[in-house]
């Protein structure tokens, strides 16, 4: 039984949506509105969260709650999202995935599941490191540096940049990546790698450890 804590204003849709997901394993909780929401994540024992960012939690406390969450708990954070506010993911909060609205029960489980079960079997044995140029990943502790400076990523941007650099030179499309690192067919497209890649550059700084291979997909680069 996987426990997930969904942050949304309450309506007939949400509630169908925690409905269906107890139908396929997930322990649902609700929280609605910014004020005590913060306490109720930290004090329950949860695996996920999911948090709405539309309607009147799109407030600037609301934005900047995942953020909050990631910081305080480590917990992995999912955000449903409405296509017409899927641009604000490039410059808003620091998330594990997103699904677009209307959302799709067996899409939202299959994300958190999929994110839950490979965070939980993260841990790797020994000390193995691999290496892009001054690039450093370490495998035991799911840690990134560049150079001496430890880089801040979601669950989901660590494994994307680790499946790369672990196949350095290899060019991988769009759906090769969502299928690896997602393990999943994308219903909404594949502008999620694009929008994980965009922000794992901005993180990892100035170097260009991932290359663009035009109209096919991305590789980590060989040369470095």
């Amino acid at each position: 039984m996987f426990r997930v804590c969904l942050i949304a204003d309450k309506s007939e849709q949400v509630e169908e949506l925690s409905a269906r997901l107890a139908e396929k394993g997930f322990l649902c909780s609700i929280a609605s509105g910014e004020h005590g929401t913060m306490e109720m994540v930290t004090k329950q024992t949860v695996d996920l969260v999911l948090v709405a960012l539309n309607g009147s939690l799109s407030g600037s406390g609301m934005q900047l709650l995942p953020q909050r969450i990631r910081q305080e708990t480590d917990l992995p954070v999912i955000t449903l999202i409405s296509r017409h506010n899927l641009s604000t993911l490039d410059r808003g909060p620091d998330v594990d995935d997103f699904v677009l609205e209307p959302w799709d029960t067996d899409e939202v489980a299959a994300r958190a599941k999929r994110i839950i079960e490979r965070r939980n079997n993260s841990t790797t044995d020994g000390g193995e490191l691999i290496k892009c140029g001054d690039l450093t990943i370490d495998l035991a502790r799911c840690e990134v540096y560049v150079g001496s400076r430890l880089v801040e990523l979601t669950f989901k941007e660590y494994e994307l940049l680790r499946f790369l650099v672990s196949n350095k030179g290899r060019v991988f499309t769009r759906e090769v990546l969502l299928n690896k690192v997602w393990g999943y067919d994308y219903y909404g497209g594949d502008r999620t790698v694009d929008v994980h890649i965009r922000r794992l550059r901005s993180k990892l700084g100035d170097s260009d450890y991932i290359d663009t291979v035009r109209n096919i997909g991305y590789r980590s680069r060989d040369d470095l």
